[in-house]
C-alpha cells in the first residue's frame, strides 16, 4: 500500500489501503498525538447500526472517514468542525452520525475488515472524507478531503445536499422564512429591529425568470449563506417593473430609482430599509459577492471605530 499526501487529505493509491497497514507512515505516527476519534462520542460506529437509525428517523448518514492515529488532515476537521457546537447543534436535528476509523493501531481485524468494506463499497480512497448515505444506502454527496473551511461553512455546504423529510417539506410550504431567508422588506425590516443587524436584500425584477433563478443560485450558494446568515438579516425580495407599470416606491428608492436590467440581481444594505449603505451586482460568482459584502462590514466598522475614537 501506498499513500500520496495531498494539501487537504491522504489519498491511498491501491484498493488495499482500507485493509492493510502502511508501514511507510510509522515515522510520521510516531510523530503525530494519537487519541481515539470523534465516534467515542455521540457518533455511531457500525454502518449496519447507522442505516436502521436512518431507516427510522428519516435522516441521512453522515460518515466520516478517519485514520485517527495517522491522518493530521483527519484532526483537523475534528478540531476545526466535527467537535463545534455549530457542527454538533446541526447534526443532533438533521442527520446520523457515523465514524469509520481505520487507524493504524488498536482495532482488531474483524473490525478492520468491517470498516475496509464500507470504504470500497463506496469507492472511499481519500482521508479524510465526508459521505452523506440515504436511508436506502445510497450515496448523496462526497466531501473528500479538508480544505480549512470554517465550521459554519463546512456545515452549510454539507447542509445544501440534506434531502428535506415529508415534515420540513410540509413547514417550509407553511412558513417561506424557515430556512433563515425572509421574502419581503417589510418582514427584514421587523426582523432586523431585535437583531442589529444590518439588512441584506437580494433583489430581483418581480417578472424576470432568468433573474430570479439567479437570485436562488446565489441564496443558495454554501459559502454566500454562511457568511450572510452570520452577518445579515438577509430577504430574497422582487422589484416592480416601472415600465409595465408596476410601482413599489421603497424598492425603487433602494435601487435609485433606476429600473433593473434583464436578468439583473441587486444586492443591497440597509438597515431601515429605506436608505442604501452599500449595493452591488448579484449576477457576479458568490465569491466576489461575498468578497464585496466583507470590505463593506470592515469598512464600516472601521468608522465606528474611528467615531468613537473622537468621542
Amino acid at each position: 500500500m501506498r499513500m500520496a499526501r495531498t494539501k487537504s487529505g491522504m489519498t491511498v493509491v491501491g484498493v488495499s489501503q482500507c485493509v492493510g497497514r502502511s508501514l511507510s507512515w510509522v515515522a510520521i505516527v510516531l510523530c503525530l498525538t494519537i487519541r481515539p476519534a470523534a465516534g467515542s462520542e455521540g457518533w455511531l460506529t457500525e454502518y449496519d447500526t447507522a442505516l436502521t437509525a436512518a431507516a427510522e428517523s428519516g435522516r441521512p448518514v453522515l460518515t466520516i472517514f478517519t485514520g485517527s492515529d495517522w491522518c493530521p488532515h483527519c484532526k483537523t476537521l475534528e478540531d476545526n468542525v466535527l467537535a463545534t457546537e455549530t457542527f454538533l447543534e446541526w447534526a443532533s436535528d438533521n442527520v446520523v452520525l457515523l465514524m469509520i476509523d481505520l487507524p493504524q493501531q488498536g482495532i482488531s481485524p474483524a473490525v478492520r475488515s468491517e470498516r475496509s468494506q464500507v470504504c470500497i463499497k463506496y469507492g472511499v480512497r481519500t482521508f479524510p472524507s465526508a459521505l452523506l448515505i440515504g436511508p436506502d444506502g445510497q450515496k448523496i454527496t462526497i466531501k473528500k478531503g479538508y480544505h480549512g473551511q470554517s465550521a459554519a461553512t463546512w456545515v452549510s455546504e454539507m447542509a445544501a445536499h440534506v434531502p428535506a423529510r415529508p415534515a420540513d417539506q410540509a413547514t417550509a410550504a407553511t412558513d417561506p422564512a424557515k430556512d433563515g431567508v425572509l421574502t419581503s422588506l417589510e418582514e427584514a425590516v421587523a426582523t432586523a429591529q431585535g437583531k442589529q443587524r444590518p439588512i441584506l436584500l437580494v433583489v430581483s425584477r418581480k417578472s424576470d425568470s432568468g433573474a430570479k433563478t439567479r437570485s436562488a443560485e446565489l441564496v443558495n450558494d454554501p459559502e454566500f449563506d454562511a457568511f450572510t446568515r452570520e452577518n445579515f438579516v438577509v430577504a430574497e425580495v422582487p422589484a416592480g417593473d416601472p415600465g409595465a407599470g408596476e410601482t413599489d416606491e421603497p424598492m425603487q428608492r433602494l435601487l435609485g430609482g433606476a429600473p433593473l436590467a434583464p436578468e439583473a440581481v441587486e444586492i443591497i444594505v440597509t438597515e431601515d430599509g429605506q436608505t442604501p449603505l452599500f449595493s452591488q451586482s448579484g449576477t457576479q460568482t458568490p465569491a466576489r459577492v461575498v468578497g464585496g459584502l466583507r470590505r463593506f462590514l470592515a469598512a464600516r466598522q472601521a468608522a465606528r471605530e474611528n467615531t468613537a475614537t473622537r468621542r
